[in-house]
């Protein structure tokens, strides 16, 4: 979270006042707005929000027709939930490696790709924008479905789009930690009736066709789902929230930019698939060893980690996938399903050397859009200094 303050005290406020806080209401239509104006900001014909970034993950997943007997392709840099809302559509998730952009490898999942894989899921983590126009290329060669994960990507684009607007549905997120925030809170977006349709109903199956006119012009048969359903104060937040997310991702792209520059002499920054479109949240330093990047990361005094260090973002944490853990109820297991039974990874044995070795010899900086120059001066003189640092300690070590 950057900003928040007024805006969403008062329209918190007015749905308060309105007495209207479920979704479907003849007063305040939070929801509905800030379904429109998604619609607009993202360039996309269909918007619906849900209560998190899984939950718009596994509905995409239903309305894609995902299910037993299928194979999704994920990153082995990205939150469980992404792998997990593959397990909740009945799935298998395939693990493959990232490359240097911290992004899936389209080399590495077109070695995965079999009769079985029905869709691949690019993670836009840290806002770095996935190669969008090879994972396209790769899908669309193959038959398969894109689901773009921009849980961590609210806003960010590549080659002019946005980030979940590229493919055949997008998942957002909106909780604490994200560029813009309700709390907890997601976003669908596609272009998709078809998807748009059966994710309508799988995320609100118990209330969708008993209030208002939700499956007007739905052709879709209902069907049993579960519920993700959002409300009103949360959908107001996340309205003002919207209205603000241009002029956060403006100030965030501007302050990583001066950054970049100021220490783009001394350290490596790694490569990106489409810096125009990075959220600019985060600015990686790549080094030659772990060593390095925690001799840097503890001298700079500023926010900044070593991704290797964030647990459930890295496959090797992922325990209820690694120990195919699907379900409270073994019948309920898909890792336990006949039609998955066939193919099943060896996730505990499996190794994802290029992921591990990267986040190990990385340090994340963490961008605020609010920094002055001041702020970015002083940050960047700090950063230099433990930069130089380190190449001092080199050139002791090698003179001993």
């Amino acid at each position: 979270m950057f900003r928040i303050g007024k805006e969403e005290i008062d329209a918190v406020a007015r749905v308060i006042e309105s007495k209207n806080l479920f979704k479907i209401n003849d007063a305040m239509h939070e929801t509905e707005q800030c379904e429109e104006l998604m619609r607009e900001k993202f360039g996309v014909k269909r918007a619906l929000l849900v209560t998190s970034g899984m939950g718009a993950l596994a509905s995409a997943l239903i309305g894609m027709g995902i299910g037993p007997g299928d194979e999704v392709i994920v990153p082995a840099y990205t939150y469980i939930a992404t792998a997990m809302a593959v397990v909740a559509a009945g799935a298998v998730p395939v693990i493959v490696d990232i490359d240097e952009t911290y992004t899936m490898s389209a080399e590495k999942a077109a070695e995965k790709i079999n009769p079985r894989t029905k869709c691949i899921i690019p993670v836009h983590i840290q806002g770095f924008p996935c190669a969008m126009d090879e994972i396209k290329k790769l899908a669309d060669e193959n038959g398969i479905m894109i689901l773009e994960d921009a849980c961590q990507a609210d806003g960010g684009s590549y080659k002019g789009k946005r980030l979940g607007a590229i493919g055949n549905a997008g998942a957002l997120s909106f909780n604490q930690f994200k560029i813009i925030t309700a709390g907890e809170g997601g976003a669908l977006i596609t272009n998709d009736d078809k998807i748009y349709e059966r994710a309508l109903i799988y995320h609100d199956s118990s209330a969708i066709a008993f209030f208002g006119d939700q499956l007007k012009d739905v052709t879709e048969p209902q069907f049993c789902g579960t519920e993700f359903r959002t409300n009103e104060i949360s959908a107001a937040i996340l309205h003002q929230q919207l209205l603000k997310l241009d002029d956060i991702l403006f100030d965030l792209r501007k302050n990583k930019r001066a950054l970049t520059e100021l220490i783009g002499n001394v350290c490596r920054i790694s490569p990106s698939n489409d810096i125009e479109g990075d959220c600019g949240t985060t600015l990686p330093v790549v080094f030659k060893d772990e060593q390095s990047a925690r001799q840097f990361s503890a001298s700079i005094g500023v926010g900044n980690y070593l991704p290797i260090d964030t647990g459930k973002h890295i496959y090797d944490h992922w325990t209820a996938i690694l120990e195919k853990r699907g379900a409270f109820r073994p019948e309920m297991d898909p890792f336990r399903f006949p039609e998955n039974a066939d193919h099943l990874p060896d996730y505990k044995n499996e190794r994802y050397p290029v992921t591990l070795d990267l986040l190990a010899r990385t340090v994340f900086i963490l961008v605020d859009p609010d920094w002055t120059d001041n702020n970015i001066d002083e940050i960047s003189q700090g950063i230099i200094k433990a930069a130089k640092g380190l190449s001092h300690l080199a050139k002791n070590e090698k003179n001993k």
